[in-house]
């Protein structure tokens, strides 16, 4: 019976939209979204792009601000479009976390999408779009293998790299306006790489130049358009379990094979002073968590060493704790005490400066604090420990360092995140060649490259802190020089195996407040 009614059920499409109702928990389009130009062309179906770009290009679009769709080009050979095609395009974002210390629950239905083309099979219909004169902005998600430099046929249908694809659909913009300078493109690639729209125009012009276009091209390639860095920050975990997305799609009254979830908090920071380019990302304006500014560096310190790191300092804590998930770990009051006191009282100092206000770190940090009390994400410890030992290099030598240089004596709460991170990589090698931890008799994977050199230092002395801290190969200085580090880190690595995870988490907090109240 139940799946007869699911069947019955009525799939989310443009025809059946006068049948839904919206509500306080659902937004759902109006008929005039679906008759505004194709502005933009997106390279990628993935759920980041859907849950952020796609998803701020129709909130600005709900209000009156960017007016335009959405053309998506799917590149990958895995997959179809026929989900995209048969609910033309249209797609439900559920909203699911804490916002302002307050559980959120909505739902979007999006309708930024136009339509999806596949570039294997629809090449000459992507191609067609650079005819297009609304046509202002290239965004792109293709993973951080997708910003590198590969030989190319940029004639091909289509070419097999992403920057081949872009590099002929601009040549082809070129031809059709003859190399009007006004009908160049603002690119913004979202990929997780630093200067990624730096890195990718690198690309291009080197691929050009194989290639031999003429140099009139490769000048209105470099000059004609807009190449934006950009950073990106929102978890869309992707689609609801089963279970959820029956519940979801029976409250809401549609089938919906594209719904996906996403948390509330958004950061989108794009890297432009020029006020063109500010004019056409005008979807900007539609939401507090899109930034365009000559520089973002402050936007990727603050989330590195606010969010990366802190998750880097305690993941260690949390799996030694008994913890296996975020959520879990935040519902006790002794580990988000921890979390708490980190961000504000060590991380925070460490790297407010010219750069980075006092106050924007705070506001940076209550959204950081919400995101870890997230009740709807399932994010794993032991997947934020994967790599461990090259995450709290990049992560948090240097919050260690600015700790010790400004306070002259090393931070507890740091100290003891890195005590964990020892205790944690504590492993041997098994006949399959993986290194594996032990937890309460039972073995865990450590997924790290540099697994054998802490297997080493455990297996040669009884507390290799002072081994593991020297080791410039992991942290390209030796951290024995900073006073009082190495101290610091044996003690609580001794309070780690000698009374446990829980007990080190109440008493450092405890000493951190007492520590916080004297000065």
């Amino acid at each position: 019976m139940e799946s007869i009614i699911k069947r019955k059920k009525m799939i989310l499409s443009k025809n059946n939209l006068h049948k839904i109702k919206a509500s306080a928990g659902l937004a759902v389009p109006a008929d005039e979204l679906f008759e505004l130009p194709e502005k933009v062309l997106q390279f990628g179906t993935g759920v980041l792009l859907r849950g952020l770009p796609d998803f701020i290009i129709n909130k600005a679009n709900n209000k009156g601000i960017f007016n335009g769709r959405i053309v998506v080009v799917k590149s990958t050979a895995t997959g179809d479009t026929d989900a995209f095609n048969q609910q033309d395009g249209l797609y439900t974002v559920g909203i699911r976390g804490i916002e302002e210390g307050k559980k959120l629950t909505e739902n979007f239905i999006i309708s930024s999408v136009s339509r999806v083309l596949n570039a294997a099979s629809e090449w000459q219909e992507i191609l067609l779009c650079a005819a297009n004169p609304d046509m202002q902005v290239i965004i792109s998600n293709t993973t951080e293998l997708g910003i590198t430099l590969t030989k190319d046929n940029v004639h091909a249908s289509p070419p097999h790299s992403f920057p081949g694809k872009l590099l002929a659909f601009l040549y082809q913009r070129f031809k059709i306006f003859n190399g009007d300078t006004d009908k160049g493109m603002v690119v913004v690639p979202t990929e997780l790489i630093p200067d990624n729209a730096d890195k990718l125009l690198s690309i291009l012009l080197e691929l050009a130049h194989q290639n031999g276009f003429e140099i009139a091209f490769i000048d209105w390639l470099e000059n004609a358009n807009f190449f934006c860095n950009s950073l990106v920050d929102r978890i869309v975990p992707g689609k609801f379990n089963k279970e959820e997305q029956a519940k979801v799609e029976d409250e809401l009254g549609y089938r919906d094979e594209l719904m996906i979830m996403s948390e509330p908090y958004v950061l989108w920071a794009i890297q432009s002073g020029n006020e063109k380019v500010k004019q056409v990302l005008s979807f900007a304006d539609a939401d507090n968590g899109i930034i365009i500014a000559p520089d973002i560096n402050q936007f990727r310190e603050l989330k590195l060493r606010l969010l990366n790191g802190s998750h880097t300092f305690s993941c260690g804590l949390a799996v030694l704790a008994g913890f296996d998930t975020v959520k879990e770990a935040m519902a006790s009051d002794h580990f988000s005490s921890y979390i708490k006191c980190l961000i504000n009282d060590a991380i925070i100092p460490s790297i407010i400066g010219d750069n980075i206000a006092k106050e924007d770190a705070q506001q940076f940090a209550v959204k950081v604090l919400d995101r870890y009390r997230n009740p709807f994400i399932e994010h794993r410890w032991m997947s934020i420990c994967v790599q461990y030992a090259s995450k709290m290099n990049m992560r948090n030598i240097a919050l260690i360092q600015a700790y010790v240089q400004r306070f002259g004596h090393a931070s507890p709460l740091m100290s003891i995140g890195m005590a964990a991170h020892i205790l944690f990589m504590k492993c041997q090698q098994a006949d399959d060649g993986n290194y594996y931890g032990f937890l309460n008799d039972k073995k865990y994977l450590v997924t790290d490259q540099y697994a054998a050199i802490y297997s080493k230092a455990w297996s040669e002395t009884g507390l290799p802190a002072s081994t593991i801290l020297a080791n410039e190969e992991l942290w390209g200085v030796n951290l024995n020089l900073l006073n009082g580090f190495t101290e610091e880190v044996e003690t609580w690595l001794q309070v780690l195996l000698d009374k446990g995870a829980s007990f080190a988490l109440q008493q450092v907090t405890t000493q951190s407040t007492i520590l916080i109240n004297e000065k």
